[in-house]
């Protein structure tokens, strides 16, 4: 068990040695490119001082404002043509939807003219068949109407003799 410990210790201790000495070479590299830095950025801001390299960056500028320009524009064009033959195929669907509902409905309504001549002819061959149902329905009515009247006759008979009796 304490050898153990002994070499956890001393690997420990290597380690710290190893990631010190890492380190330290970095931030050495990490220095001197600190240091490049400003001389990049001096020798940078001389060179757009002068007239030339100024155009050069306006032209750059003004290229890469151009570009995008191009770019937005094909991308809205190509969204417009998108869009346009999207209505285009909405619009040659509605039509064929449009014409297959027309030839439906020309097809119902020869059906439905055929059926009324039928329905004509039905009724012309029984002239008998829409009265005699009124007819039934009228007898019904007259024999209801004989019962009531025989029961009002009834009625008005045993009146007369209740009062017979009572004016003897």
């Amino acid at each position: 068990m304490s050898t153990l410990v002994s070499n956890n210790t001393e690997e420990t201790g290597v380690r710290k040695t190893l990631s010190d000495a890492s380190s330290a070479s970095t931030t050495a590299t990490s220095n001197s490119l600190r240091n490049e830095r400003p001389s990049r950025l001096n020798s940078a801001r001389s060179a757009n001082t002068s007239n030339t390299s100024s155009d050069t960056a306006v032209n750059h500028a003004e290229s890469y404002f151009l570009r995008r320009e191009n770019r937005l524009s094909a991308r809205r064009k190509a969204e417009e043509e998108a869009a346009i033959n999207d209505y285009k195929k909405m619009y040659e669907k509605a039509l064929g939807t449009n014409q297959r509902l027309k030839s439906r409905l020309e097809t119902s309504k020869q059906e439905l003219s055929v059926i009324q001549d039928q329905l004509q002819r039905a009724q012309k061959g029984r002239p008998g068949a829409c009265g005699s149902n009124m007819l039934d329905t009228e007898k019904k009515v007259k024999a209801e109407l004989k019962m009531e009247n025989q029961r009002l006759k009834d009625e008005n008979g045993a009146l007369i003799r209740v009062i017979t009796k009572l004016s003897k």
